[in-house]
């Protein structure tokens, strides 16, 4: 099921736009080496064998895996020949991160003097992998996983494509999702499954493939698990189970049980949840239920979501596992959002009051023949970086809107803040005494 020219390959069109390098070269009218770089089963190989037809060069294949300089050195002296004969050699290397730095090297030549057209495929970042002056010889374009609707796509044409199982089986929705679920981005794994799930029904069949009435064989979700070994994850990202399987994620993390949170998040990601959901949601539940019992809890979630953004699954479900261990391990409070709530609700009640003449603006033509900043002190000129002085307005003079717990880092806070809410407000304790 290897796409056959540009029309089949699914997925990719941020790179396939009319005019695009890509489009270009598959189409024969470019003639640059090119580093794919994205995750498996995106359609590096594809993409490769389709430049190499349409320059209508001799297509070679290296694994980084197996190949040393020798066997790239004996692939270019063919292609050198081949050169003077007037035919292209397109060489494609797989998983070049692989390659050292002496391997990389044996290429530039070849590269640099059009002896070879390189097609080279990675699954890492080649900014990090492949020497700097292969790199600055190629274009580098980034393949992205597919998306479900892909996959979907995918797995169709290879159910009715007679290069594929020819219509002799019908997937059932139930069965298409597992597929699409277990396949994760990734066309091969999707394809693999697919052709193992076929295979093991249509050889249980005493009846012909189309089936004696002349219906074809129904593959459901039953069957889909027991060729691939692996249990479909009841959970419908639109539907209860998403809600139902994040709330508990989130209520696990909160009560502390780390087991059955690792649990919860186990289910979203087998089942194919958006990782930038899990993230969001464990930032989210990093100022919700922890706060400042760990203010470090927050920094581990945002980074987690860097992570997604920049890495990418499958990767990723590392730090989202990180980040949820320590989410779930980390002391509780929920001083953050009484704090906020009631702070806003004595707005919407209208207790706003005027900003204390001291603490306006000053920094315009006029400020202080209106009084404003007139009495403002400084804190960081007092040894203690604290002074008694007027913040609220007056109508919230005394209020506590924050009200630390014993837990974790709070303790410390809760001891510490006693003594910031006495000095601050002496200067108003005083006045009033007058």
């Amino acid at each position: 099921m290897r796409p056959e020219s540009l029309e089949e390959i699914v997925g990719q069109q941020h790179l396939l736009g009319p005019g695009s390098p890509l489009r270009r070269l598959i189409n024969g009218s470019g003639a640059a080496s090119v580093m794919l770089y994205g995750p498996p089963g995106t359609g590096k190989t594809t993409m490769a064998a389709l430049i190499s037809r349409a320059t209508g060069g001799r297509f070679e294949a290296l694994s980084a895996l197996s190949a040393g300089v020798k066997e790239v050195r004996a692939v270019i002296d063919v292609a050198r020949r081949r050169l003077i004969e007037g035919q292209q050699t397109v060489l494609f290397i797989d998983e070049v991160h692989r390659f050292s730095k002496t391997q990389q090297d044996a290429l530039l030549d070849a590269v640099e003097n059009r002896i070879v057209l390189l097609v080279a495929a990675t699954t890492e970042n080649p900014s990090f992998s492949v020497v700097a002056p292969l790199l600055s010889r190629s274009l580098v374009l980034q393949l992205r996983s597919l998306s479900d609707d892909d996959i979907r796509e995918v797995l169709r044409r290879a159910v009715a494509d007679p290069r594929g199982l020819d219509g002799r089986v019908e997937v059932s929705d139930a069965a298409m999702d597992h597929l699409v679920a277990v396949a994760g981005g990734d066309a091969r794994r999707a394809l693999t499954g697919l052709e193992a799930s076929a295979d093991a029904a249509l050889r249980g069949d005493d009846e012909d493939a189309s089936g004696a009435d002349g219906h074809r064989r129904v593959l459901d979700v039953t069957e889909v698990e027991a060729a691939i070994d692996r249990a479909a994850v009841r959970y419908d990202r639109d539907g209860d189970q998403h809600y139902d399987v994040t709330s508990a994620f989130i209520k696990s993390i909160r009560g502390s049980d780390v087991d059955a949170a690792l649990h919860y998040l186990a289910r979203m990601i087998v089942a194919g949840e958006d990782p930038r959901f899990i993230a969001r949601r464990l930032m989210i539940h990093a100022s919700e239920d922890i706060g400042m019992a760990d203010p470090t809890a927050l920094q581990t979630a945002v980074a987690a979501a860097q992570v997604v953004a920049l890495v990418g699954m499958p990767e990723a479900k590392l730090a989202l596992t990180q980040a949820t261990i320590h989410l779930a391990t980390a002391p509780k409070s929920g001083g953050v959002v009484s704090a906020i709530g009631a702070a806003i609700a004595d707005v919407e009640a209208g207790k706003s009051g005027a900003v204390p003449a001291h603490l306006r603006d000053s920094h315009y033509a006029g400020a202080k023949g209106l009084g404003s900043g007139i009495g403002y002190r400084y804190p960081h000129d007092d040894p203690d970086g604290v002074v008694a002085q007027q913040y609220a307005p007056d109508e919230l003079i005394g209020v506590d809107y924050y009200q630390p717990t014993d837990h974790g880092f709070e303790r410390e806070i809760g001891a510490r803040l006693g003594k910031l809410r006495s000095i601050v407000r002496a200067a108003v304790a005083r006045s009033r005494r007058r």
